[in-house]
C-alpha cells in the first residue's frame, strides 16, 4: 500500500475514499504536518497502489489496511479516514485499531434506497467522466466545468483549483478500483457498530450538511451503532470537509487525536 510521511511527531494516519490520493489532502497537509508526522496512505486500486486479486468487498479493505497498519507499526496511531476511508477507520477502532479515530463523512450508514441511489448514481457519474476523459482539462479549467463535475462531492466546487479538481475526477475516472469498490458499498453488509466502552480511544464523525453521497440522515444511524462517538454535522460542506473546511478541519483533527 502506497505511504508517504510528512512532517514529524506522533504519527498520524490519513486514509482517503474511492479514487483518491495523497494530493486529496492538500488543503489540509501542512496544517496538519506542522504538528505532527501525516502518515498519507492510497487504497489497493487507486494511484500507485495496485488492485488486490480476488472479490472486491469492504471487509477485504479493511483486512488489507489492518495489515497494512500493523506492518508499518502503526497499529496504535491517530486514524483520519474520508468517505470509503472514514469507514475503514472506523471499523479499525471497531477491531480495537488506533487511538483516536476521525471519520469524515464515511460510508456504510445508509438506508437501503440510499444504498441503491448512491451505487446507481455514483456509477453514472464515474460513467461520465469516463467518457469525458480527453475533455477533462478544459472542462475542469472553469469555474461552471468544475461545478457541473463536481456538484455531487463538494458544497462550493467552484472554488477548487482546476488542476486538484483534474487530479481527483482523473483518479476516480482511472482507478481500476473504482467501480468495484462502489459495488462492494452499495451491495456490501453496512458498517457493523460498536457498543459502548469497546473502542480503544475517543471516535468523532463528522458529516457534511451538502453531503450528496453519503447523505447526512446517516448521522443518526452512526451515532445508534456507535453510542461513544461524538457526530458533528458542519453546514456549508459537502461530502469532503477537508476541501469545502480546510482550516476547520486541521483544527478538529489536531484537536480530537491531541
Amino acid at each position: 500500500m502506497h505511504t508517504v510521511r510528512t512532517g514529524s511527531g506522533r504519527p498520524l494516519v490519513l486514509v482517503p475514499g474511492i479514487g483518491a490520493g495523497i494530493g486529496t489532502w492538500r488543503f489540509v497537509l501542512d496544517g496538519l504536518a506542522a504538528e505532527r508526522q501525516v502518515v498519507r496512505v492510497v487504497l489497493h486500486g487507486f494511484g500507485p497502489t495496485p488492485l488486490f486479486p480476488g472479490e472486491v468487498t469492504v471487509a477485504r479493505y479493511a483486512d488489507e489496511l489492518e495489515a497494512h497498519l500493523r506492518d508499518q507499526g502503526l497499529e496504535h496511531a491517530d486514524l483520519v479516514g474520508s468517505s470509503l476511508g472514514a469507514r475503514l477507520v472506523v471499523e479499525m477502532a471497531r477491531r480495537g485499531l488506533g487511538r483516536s479515530t476521525v471519520a469524515l463523512d464515511p460510508g456504510g450508514f445508509w438506508t437501503a434506497a440510499q444504498k441503491q441511489v448512491f451505487g446507481a448514481t455514483l456509477t453514472a457519474s464515474v460513467g461520465l467522466v469516463r467518457g469525458l476523459r480527453p475533455a477533462l482539462p478544459a472542462l475542469l479549467a472553469t469555474p461552471v466545468g468544475r461545478t457541473a463535475l463536481l456538484a455531487q462531492l463538494s458544497a462550493r466546487p467552484w472554488s477548487l483549483p482546476a488542476d486538484f479538481a483534474l487530479a481527483e475526477v482523473r483518479g476516480l475516472a482511472d482507478g481500476p478500483g473504482t467501480l468495484p469498490a462502489i459495488r462492494a458499498l452499495a451491495g456490501g453488509p453496512d458498517q457493523e457498530g460498536a457498543p459502548a466502552g469497546t473502542l480503544p480511544g475517543p471516535m468523532l464523525i463528522v458529516w457534511g450538511r451538502q453531503d450528496r453521497v453519503t447523505l447526512p440522515s446517516g448521522a443518526a444511524r452512526a451515532q445508534e451503532r456507535f453510542p461513544d462517538a461524538t457526530v458533528e454535522v458542519w453546514s456549508s460542506c459537502g461530502h469532503f470537509p477537508h476541501w469545502d473546511q480546510p482550516e476547520r478541519t486541521v483544527r478538529t483533527v489536531l484537536a480530537a487525536t491531541a
